[in-house]
C-alpha cells in the first residue's frame, strides 16, 4: 500500500503534463488577406471599418427596421441556434464538473436467505437446520475521482468549449444570413409594388390605344391588323401585371416568415407601396484582414481547429494509466439500532490503475484519426477564408458596377420623359396624332420601371456587400 500511495503522488506530479500539442491558431492566411484594401473595391468604398451591427439603418427605412428587429427576436431558426449554443455551454459544464471527485450518499437494507449455511450466530441470524436468514441495514457515503493524469479531461474541455465557441459562431452567422435575406425580400417586395403600379398606369395607356385603334379600324383608317397587334399589346400587358402580383405575395410571405409571423400578418403593415429604399453614396468596407476578423463564418472554422487539435490530445492521453480513487464510508449492521453505533463504522479504499498496454494498434489508429480530422478542419478553414474573400470582391463588383447602370437607366428615362412632354404638348397643339402621345407616355413609364429594377439591384447589391462583410450581428446575442 505504502508503494502505492508513493506511486500516487508521483502521478499527482506528473499530472500537470498535458498529452498532444497546444493550439497555435489557425494556418497562416494567404497574402490576400493581408492586403490593405480589397482588390475590387470601386469608387464610393471607404477603407474604414463598417459597424458591425444594424446596417440595414443605412438604408433610412422604418419599416425595414422594424422588420429586422422582429426577426431578431422571433426567427425560428435563431432560436434554435441560440439553443444549440446553450446545449455546448452545458457540455463545456458538464466536462469541468466530470474532473472534480463525485460523492454518493446511500442506503441499504438487505435480506438474505442462505439454505444450507450456519453463520453459527443465532443474535443476528436465525439458525436452522436449512440455513440462516439474514438482514442488514447500513447508511453510507461513497466517492469517486478519476486523476486527470494525462490531460485527457483537460482536452476534452478544451475541445468542448472550442465547440461553445463555435456555436456562438453560428448564432452570429444566423443573424448575417437573416438580416440580409430579410432586407432583400423586403427590396424585392418594394419593387414588385412599384412595378405593379407602373404595370396598370400601362395598362390604361394601352387600353386607351386599343379603344382608338378600334374606332379608326370602324373608320377604315387603319387595317385589321393593327387592331389585333394593340390587343396582343393589352394581353400582354395584363400577363405581366398577373406575374407580378404573384411574386408580390411571394415576397409578402417570405417577410412574414422571416419575421417569425404567418403568411398573411403583415400584408396591413406592407400594403401600402413604398419607395425601394436606396444606398448611401459611400460604404465602408474595412480591409481584408478585418473582413476575416469578422465574418462568423470565418471565425466558427477557426474554433473547428482548436476542437480538433485538442482531440488528438484526448486520443494520446490514452496511451497513458488511468489512475480512480474510490472510498466507502458506512455504518449499520444487522439491526436497525446498528446504524446509531458508530462501532460499526466501516471504510473501504479502493485506488485503481489501469493502462491499456496492448490494444493492437488501436489508440495509434485513433491518434491518426484525430490527426487526419485536424487537417480536414484546417483545409476547411482555408476554403472559408477564400469563399469570405471572394464573396466580398465579387459583391463589390456588382455594386460598383451597379451603380453605372442605375446612372445610365435614370440618364434614358428623363430622356422619356421629356420626349413624352413634349409630344404631349405637340398633341395639345394639335400637331400629333394622340397615338403618338400615348406610345411616348408608355415609353416613359417603361423607362421608368427599368429604372426601379435597376435600383433594387442596387440596392440588393447593396446588401450583398454588406453580407459579406459579416455584418449584422451583436456581441451577446446568442444569449437569446
Amino acid at each position: 500500500m505504502r508503494a502505492f500511495f508513493l506511486l500516487t503522488a508521483s502521478a499527482l506530479l506528473l499530472g500537470a503534463c498535458t498529452a498532444g500539442l497546444d493550439y497555435a491558431g489557425p494556418p497562416a492566411l494567404s497574402s490576400a488577406a493581408q492586403a490593405e484594401q480589397f482588390a475590387r473595391a470601386g469608387e464610393g468604398a471607404l477603407p474604414s471599418e463598417p459597424t458591425l451591427a444594424e446596417w440595414w439603418t443605412t438604408l433610412c427605412d422604418p419599416v425595414l427596421d422594424e422588420l429586422e428587429e422582429r426577426a431578431l427576436q422571433d426567427n425560428p431558426g435563431i432560436a434554435a441556434a441560440q439553443a444549440r449554443v446553450r446545449q455546448a455551454r452545458s457540455s463545456v459544464w458538464l466536462e469541468r464538473a466530470d474532473r472534480l471527485p463525485q460523492l454518493a450518499a446511500s442506503a441499504i437494507y438487505a435480506h438474505a436467505e442462505l439454505p444450507g449455511t450456519d453463520l453459527g450466530d443465532e443474535e443476528e441470524g436465525q439458525a436452522g437446520d436449512d440455513g440462516t436468514a439474514l438482514d442488514v441495514f447500513n447508511l453510507g457515503v461513497n466517492a469517486s475521482w478519476e486523476l486527470d493524469f494525462a490531460g485527457g479531461q483537460r482536452r476534452n474541455i478544451e475541445a468542448v468549449s472550442a465547440q461553445a465557441a463555435a456555436a456562438v459562431a453560428n448564432v452570429a452567422d444566423a443573424q448575417v444570413q437573416l438580416t440580409a435575406e430579410l432586407a432583400q425580400a423586403y427590396v424585392n417586395l418594394r419593387e414588385r409594388q412599384t412595378r405593379l403600379q407602373s404595370l396598370r398606369e400601362q395598362h390604361a395607356l394601352q387600353q386607351q390605344a386599343l379603344s382608338l385603334a378600334q374606332q379608326r379600324f370602324e373608320s377604315g383608317t387603319i387595317a385589321a391588323f393593327e387592331v389585333e397587334q394593340a390587343r396582343r399589346a393589352l394581353d400582354g400587358i395584363e400577363a405581366d401585371i398577373i406575374a407580378a402580383e404573384i411574386e408580390q405575395d411571394i415576397y409578402l410571405n417570405a417577410v412574414a416568415v422571416l419575421t417569425g409571423s404567418a403568411p398573411g400578418s403583415l400584408d396591413t403593415l406592407l400594403a401600402t407601396a413604398a419607395e425601394i429604399p436606396l444606398p448611401p453614396a459611400e460604404v465602408a468596407v474595412g480591409d481584408p484582414g478585418s473582413l476575416l476578423q469578422r465574418r462568423p463564418d470565418v471565425r466558427g472554422a477557426e474554433r473547428a481547429i482548436a476542437a480538433a487539435t485538442a482531440r488528438i490530445g484526448i486520443a494520446e492521453a490514452a496511451r497513458y494509466p488511468r489512475i480512480s480513487f474510490m472510498g466507502i464510508l458506512g455504518l449499520g449492521g444487522s439491526t436497525p439500532e446498528d446504524l446509531f453505533d458508530l462501532d460499526k463504522l466501516s471504510t473501504i479504499a479502493l485506488p485503481q490503475i489501469q493502462w491499456s498496454f496492448l490494444d493492437f494498434g488501436r489508440t495509434r489508429a485513433r491518434i491518426e484519426q484525430s490527426q487526419a480530422a485536424l487537417d480536414e478542419a484546417e483545409a476547411q478553414y482555408r476554403q472559408t477564408v477564400l469563399g469570405a474573400l471572394q464573396d466580398a470582391e465579387d459583391s463589390l463588383v456588382r455594386f460598383g458596377r451597379q451603380r453605372h447602370s442605375v446612372a445610365a437607366l435614370a440618364r434614358i428615362h428623363a430622356s422619356t420623359q421629356r420626349s413624352a412632354d413634349l409630344m404631349r404638348q405637340r398633341y395639345d397643339a394639335g400637331v400629333a396624332p394622340l397615338t403618338q402621345s400615348l406610345d411616348a407616355d408608355r415609353q416613359a413609364l417603361v423607362a421608368e420601371q427599368n429604372l426601379r429594377q435597376a435600383s433594387a439591384a442596387l440596392t440588393g447589391s447593396y446588401i450583398a456587400v454588406q453580407k459579406s462583410l459579416g455584418l449584422g450581428w451583436m456581441d451577446g446575442a446568442e444569449k437569446g
